[in-house]
């Protein structure tokens, strides 16, 4: 680092309640927020993060509209999606100790597929890049109050079901909610635990994500956010018991804050609950032999890597992005992790931003014009 940046990092490093006036580098993403997020309303938190220095960190808005509590650096969020790189970095925890691996069919564990020769042919690898093919045939819209809350295996259960593939395994990209329904169900099957608390003993704790958490069936009855949408030109509660497939965890039940995002980004790097090998191989871009499809893949496993996705092809930062969005019930999150640069960009928020790319495109802009995302020498 730089002595111009070192003596930035000392000036800029904020709490949610105490934003120095000197803060004037963020200024322009201060202002979107500020001007997005209004009080009295639900809003978020957004943290920056360059080496183990919190560079920008601010709270906007209620966690809580019925008992007005504000939303501060350690509000738990739900997570969304970002939950499945739990999921994956627990898988990756038991084949780094020689327990199951990426390549293993899912006929090793699910012997209730309908198809085996489907099971034979997906590997747990094909679930964690969304390259299984296997279809989303869970019925959500016929059936919502069923699915208010199905956990995991029912919301698996439908895909074991499935007589056909969409394509065959390695060779696309199709996003897909259910696989890491199936994940979670490998993590409990091999462990001998409940996924929840492997992932609990394994990651948080030695991440120092103390107050992090899980939903395990019912919504967790204290201590988190509750999520909103605008309804009749009035917010709406939207999340567990209002958003079908909240239970179904594994594709998205993990809470955390801005605060314990950062601590599970200092874990990853200084690999403290996996090797460095599987980290690197993690946040890189999986090429199937059989890939076909005409796009190039963009993902490793679970995390998106490069820009184009989350950004845009018009849009060139020169930066290696390593990241997860999340979009659950009223619920956005954003997880943006430059490794190279040690760099991490992570808002959530408790009800839809009207606009998230931008914010999303301020915040890198920022760190772009202060040349953080500049390239290696």
């Amino acid at each position: 680092m730089r002595p111009a940046l070192l003596l930035s990092v000392c000036i800029l490093a904020v709490s949610c309640s105490t934003r120095q006036p000197e803060n004037t580098m963020f200024k322009s993403l201060d202002s979107l927020l500020s001007a997005e997020f209004v009080a009295g309303g639900p809003g978020g938190a957004v943290l920056v993060m360059k080496g183990d220095s919190t560079v920008y960190l601010n709270c906007f808005g209620l966690a809580d509209m019925v008992t007005g509590e504000k939303i501060t650096e350690n509000t738990l969020f739900n997570l969304g999606s970002i939950s499945k790189t739990f999921v994956a970095n627990g898988i990756l925890i038991l084949q780094e100790e020689g327990k199951l691996s990426v390549t293993d069919p899912l006929s090793k564990y699910f012997p209730e597929f309908r198809n085996r020769e489907i099971a034979d042919k997906v590997t747990v690898m094909h679930l964690l890049t969304h390259t299984s093919g296997l279809p989303d045939n869970r019925p959500v819209s016929e059936n919502p109050e069923y699915f208010l809350t199905a956990k995991d295996y029912e919301n698996w259960a439908p895909v074991m079901k499935a007589e056909n593939l969409e394509f065959e395994p390695g060779s696309k990209y199709e996003y897909s909610n259910p696989a890491f329904n199936g994940l979670a169900l490998i993590i409990e099957k091999v462990s001998g635990q409940k996924w929840q608390d492997f992932i609990a003993d394994r990651i948080f704790r030695p991440a120092g994500m103390a107050t992090s958490t899980i939903t395990d069936g019912p919504h967790p009855e204290t201590g988190v956010s509750h999520a909103y949408e605008m309804e009749d030109g009035r917010w709406a509660e939207s999340d567990y018991g209002e958003f079908p497939t909240f239970p179904a965890a594994g594709n998205g039940g993990v809470w955390s804050s801005v605060r314990e995002l950062a601590l599970y980004e200092k874990a990853i790097r200084q690999n403290l609950f996996l090797g460095r090998e599987l980290t690197e191989e993690s946040g890189t871009i999986c090429h199937p032999d059989t890939w076909t499809d005409t796009a190039p893949p963009f993902i490793g496993y679970s995390w998106f890597i490069g820009e184009d996705q989350i950004l845009g092809k018009a849009n060139d930062f020169g930066a290696r992005f390593v990241y997860h969005t999340g979009d659950q019930g009223g619920f956005r999150a954003f997880f943006i992790s430059v490794p190279e640069k040690d760099l991490l960009y992570v808002g959530l928020f408790n009800r839809p931003p009207a606009d998230l790319d931008r914010i999303i495109l301020t915040g890198l802009s920022v760190l772009k014009a202060n040349d953080w995302l500049e390239q290696a020498e």
